[in-house]
């Protein structure tokens, strides 16, 4: 006898490929939606690890920053109490110079010199007065010169004039205080 197969066995293998096509295609689908899901995880992860550091550096940021305000205030405030103290260790060691400097002018002004003004600003003094010649003058000259307290006279002006019809010589100078290294290493 002859068996005639009536199923259409093209149509059920064709059938079958087909559901395999579509499992797999299903479980590659899944498959990517897994991959793309621990992908997207692991990026999340690191996106939330590199966020925390970001983080907990600003806080690190703004405290160092605080700390560098406070430095500068320190070193402002540091910087003002030594400008202080400059102040105070230059009024305590010129407190004596303007005794030094009358007692030294008592004993280097000849006779016949008489001062009219002095003005000292730090170690420049300028004295302006009268003498009844100019080797009076000349004489004063020498004196400051060779004081240990005074030094570099310079004669700015001489002229004759009159003051109380007397004939003199009106005079200005300016010199230098020295200081001497004993009264400073004394303080």
């Amino acid at each position: 006898m002859i068996r005639i197969n009536l199923l259409p066995h093209r149509e059920a293998a064709r059938k079958e490929r087909r559901e395999q096509f579509f499992v797999l295609t299903g479980l590659i689908f899944v498959l990517a939606v897994l991959v793309i899901f621990a992908i997207y995880t692991l990026i999340d992860g690191w996106v939330s690890t590199q966020s925390g550091r970001n983080t907990y550096l600003k806080q690190e940021i703004a405290q160092l920053d605080t700390q560098l305000e406070q430095i500068k205030r320190l070193k402002e405030q540091s910087q003002a109490l030594l400008a202080r103290k400059r102040v105070i260790e230059d009024l305590q060691r010129d407190r004596g110079e303007t005794v030094y400097l009358l007692s030294e002018l008592v004993k280097q002004v000849p006779e016949g010199v008489y001062l009219k003004s002095i003005k000292q600003n730090g170690v420049d003094v300028g004295l302006m007065g009268y003498a009844q010649s100019n080797a009076r003058v000349s004489a004063l000259m020498r004196n400051i010169d060779d004081s240990s307290w005074l030094e570099q006279p310079q004669l700015i002006e001489t002229k004759a004039s009159v003051l109380n019809a007397r004939r003199i010589n009106e005079f200005s100078m300016n010199f230098k205080l020295t200081r001497n290294s004993s009264e400073t290493e004394g303080k």
